[in-house]
């Protein structure tokens, strides 16, 4: 049967309303395996695609065929502002079949949640940590809210296949099924998957189903790329380079960016005119940072502000006001943003998207470049890549631009290969074994030793977890008074568990700094760590801020609107960076291939750093030498790999080479003084991967590397064991490591 016949009639209605005049590829492929299969399936296509729509409509015409005596749907994504976004979408899905839609996480009003618990039905959107505090704080009431519930959907699945906010999504579907006792079936939605067999194995774990992936024409993606590259004072790259006279000319604009002015932010000011368009950076100062030096350019110009900013800091307020001004089609202004805006909510017609250096990964790419490009037009970016001057006597890694071949590596991976991270699977989540264990203990209460092992050591995140490894856990636990054994030999939350499981940061396995509130007279603007002292100046919401007064018992500081330009402080941000990028970033320099999106800085700036490349002997080896004792490494590895290169010289080679005052920027060179040569270096180094060592052996003495949010209360053996075997990525380094022994 035609799939659109198969829909309920009020999803017909809806169909027609909308003027549509087909359904989508997507749609019939979703309809196909939701409505014909009782497996889990996962919708991989494009940014404004229907991947909604298309998961939703068969979900609501079953629910409507035989109605659930409990929540039937239960909606997972991994942002307020997209589950706040989808809920205007679903009511008006939803309104002609009194299919209830409820919003549950920390803006959502109280009312509808408490109706939710009076009468389950329909359908629940909740965040991973709403999840988590409502399976601890609402325990008696999952069996009457979850009962009969049908299906579960993860919306941007991609964001979390890599750490361990995605791991937790997951024990808590786990958990909830156990205590419902419901078999419901899984729906995994995103726009950027590289290896779908992998991702749904990930969708599938601990379901007992299997994953069906829909195969469809989604259609051909059409993009509007542009890179270009400014050092930050002049003179740029391609002046009095008359060999550039092809390249495209620039869009035309007249440059009335002050003329002191920050070249890349100039660029930004005068391609934003007119313009709806996302500014994306990759962290929030860099956000705070690019928001102050446009709004001056307004000023200096006499122009009105047209730049309104979004990233996790800041109060709901602020963001909602972001996100309903650019769902106006008729206006013009900009939104400076972080990750908040990276995944599908619907914020209008945006005409472009820039993005200030290279975004960490392949994924993070696509889902900004798939802002745009909505309603027909082809999706649209324009990465600014900025850079200062080497000093004269600057050495060879500083000479090379590395945001810029990091941004070229990702445009080609996914263009060349259609390659996009896959999820990291063989961790040792200890931080997250503690958390879940934790959080059994709150919700369920007192439980023997072999009760809460037989709850929590099932789930699908900890198949690498040995029984030795939890019962370590518990004993530490009962140590430091964060669970307590009862006279009847039973397991509780201690006292000073208590005090961690009953604060709202629990709900979160994601590290996140002690924060202040920042208020100036009624309206609350966010928070920031680390408050200064009074009388000094903080940026936030775009603008700087006098300090008048701070609060630490309350944590809040109050402070008053000023002029000026400062940067921004919100916590340390970790990229991750795959093998695979680093590897296409020294192709990059090697190979002689001319990317039409590059503009004429960029490419003059890609000139010289292949001649740099060649000339240095870049090409031929990865050590080089700098002259004296100093050398330096390009491993072209990824984060984790270059992490574990860095400990395994430092820890096994070191006294070998007499190699000292190791210097890193990570993940693209090592700089340090050695005794060795170079032909002894490469023949040690090899040497030495080639024993069979424990990658414990990688962990300095009595170092305990706290990586996760509550490594801090776990033993020392197994922080140490995480980290070594599941952070550090010790194959990978060894792999390259036996490479380098064709230069002995």
């Amino acid at each position: 049967m035609d799939v659109f016949d198969r829909y309920a009639p009020f999803i017909q209605d809806y169909i027609y309303r909308s003027g549509w005049q087909t359904l989508r590829a997507v749609q019939n492929a979703a309809g196909d395996a939701i409505f014909n299969t009782d497996q889990n399936v996962l919708l991989t296509a494009s940014t404004a695609s229907g991947k909604t729509e298309a998961a939703f409509f068969p979900i609501l015409t079953l629910l409507e065929e035989d109605p659930p005596r409990s929540v039937g749907v239960l909606y997972i994504a991994p942002l307020k502002a997209l589950i706040n976004d989808q809920f205007g979408r679903l009511g008006e899905l939803c309104e002609a079949s009194g299919i209830p839609v409820t919003r549950w996480h920390g803006d959502a009003p109280q009312t509808q949640k408490r109706k939710l618990l009076r009468k389950p039905a329909g359908i629940l959107q909740i965040t991973p940590e709403s999840l988590e505090s409502l399976l601890i704080n609402k325990h008696m009431e999952i069996p009457s809210l979850f009962g009969d519930l049908r299906f579960i959907v993860v919306d941007e699945i991609h964001a979390l296949l890599r750490g361990d906010r995605g791991l937790q999504t997951f024990c808590l579907m786990e958990r909830l099924c156990s205590l419902a006792g419901c078999s419901p079936r899984r729906i995994g939605l995103s726009a950027t998957i590289g290896n779908p067999h992998d991702a749904g194995l990930f969708l599938s774990a601990g379901s007992g189903r299997d994953t069906v992936i829909p195969k469809f024409d989604g259609g051909r993606e059409t993009w509007r790329l542009s890179m270009e590259h400014f050092f930050n004072s002049g003179p740029q790259a391609d002046e009095g380079k008359p060999d550039l006279a092809e390249m495209p000319p620039m869009e035309e604009a007249t440059d009335t960016a002050p003329k002191a002015a920050d070249p890349g932010m100039g660029y930004i000011f005068e391609h934003t005119r007119g313009k709806k368009c996302l500014i994306f950076t990759n962290s929030r100062e860099e956000c705070e940072s690019v928001c102050q030096q446009l709004r001056q350019y307004c000023e200096a110009n006499h122009e009105p502000d047209r730049f309104l900013i979004h990233h996790g800091n800041l109060s709901a307020a602020y963001r909602e006001s972001a996100e309903e001004e650019m769902k106006d089609d008729d206006s013009l202004l900009s939104v400076c943003a972080t990750a908040t805006l990276e995944l599908g909510i619907d914020i209008g017609r945006l005409e472009r998207a820039f993005h200030v250096d290279a975004p960490f990964t392949v994924s993070g790419f696509l889902q900004r470049l798939g802002r745009t490009g909505r309603r027909g037009a082809p999706a649209e970016m324009w990465f600014v890549m900025r850079e200062e001057h080497a000093e004269a006597r600057a050495l060879l890694p500083e000479m090379i631009p590395w945001y810029l071949l990091q941004g070229i590596a990702l445009v080609q991976l996914y263009i060349e290969e259609r390659f996009v991270e896959p999820p990291r699977m063989e961790r040792l989540p200890y931080s997250l074994l503690y958390h879940q264990t934790m959080s059994t203990l709150a919700s369920c209460g007192e439980m023997t030793p072999g009760e809460l092992a037989s709850r929590v050591l099932p789930l699908a995140a900890f198949r690498r977890v040995t029984q030795e490894d939890f019962r370590a856990l518990l004993r530490h636990l009962l140590k430091i008074d964060h669970i307590q054994r009862t006279e009847n030999g039973g397991l509780i939350v201690g006292l000073t568990g208590e005090r961690i499981t009953n604060s709202y940061k629990f709900y979160a396995v994601f590290q996140e700094n002690v924060e202040y509130a920042v208020r100036s007279g009624s309206q609350e603007l966010g928070t920031i760590v680390k408050p200064p002292p009074v009388g000094d100046k903080i940026a936030i919401a775009g603008r700087v801020w006098v300090v008048e007064e701070v609060d630490h018992q309350r944590r809040e500081v109050y402070c008053t609107l000023v002029k000026g330009n400062i940067p921004a402080y919100f916590g340390d941000v970790a990229g991750d960076i795959h093998d695979r990028i680093l590897e296409r970033m020294f192709r990059v320099l090697a190979e002689d291939k001319v990317y039409p999106y590059l503009m004429r800085h960029a490419a003059a700036r890609l000139a010289e750093a292949r001649e740099t490349f060649r000339k240095s002997g870049m090409a031929e080896r990865p050590l080089i030498h700098l002259g004296g004792k100093m050398w330096a490494l390009f491993p072209w590895l990824g984060s984790y790999a270059f992490l574990a290169l860095e400990r395994f010289l430092k820890l096994r080679c070191a006294p070998r080479l007499g190699l000292k005052g190791m210097d890193t920027s990570r993940p693209y060179y090592l700089q340090f003084t050695m005794q060795a040569s170079e032909t002894e270096f490469y023949a040690i180094a090899a040497e030495e991967a080639a024993k069979d060592f424990d990658p414990l052996e990688l962990v300095y003495p009595k170092e305990v590397p706290v990586f996760e949010k509550y490594d801090e209360f776990l033993p020392e053996e197994l922080v140490r064991k995480g980290f070594a075997l599941g952070v550090l990525d010790v194959e990978s380094m060894k792999k390259r490591l036996r490479s380098w022994e064709r230069y002995v």
